[in-house]
């Protein structure tokens, strides 16, 4: 499967969720697109990782060293609080 576009993977994970839900499908048909959903999911979820990754900030921890945390919404509100113009 090509990348798709994260919000590409999950308009048609939520698709197939739905088909799949219908319980209208014979059992070969269904476990094809259970395959597809399954790789649709993954597809999303390395997505979401490599996002999470992207916005991991660098902290000063307590032994000096620079260390990935994750960004946290109250840092970015407190941001524009001390903004010049927030």
């Amino acid at each position: 499967m090509a990348q798709l576009k994260f919000e590409t993977a999950l308009s048609r994970l939520e698709e197939t969720v739905s088909v799949l839900e219908k319980g209208d499908l014979p059992l070969e048909e269904a476990l094809k697109v259970f395959e597809e959903g399954i790789r649709l999911s993954k597809t999303c979820m390395k997505t979401l990782s490599e996002a999470e990754k992207k916005i991991a900030v660098l902290i000063e921890g307590k032994d000096g060293k620079k260390k990935a945390r994750p960004f946290t919404l109250a840092e970015d509100n407190s941001a524009k609080k001390d903004a010049p113009n927030g």
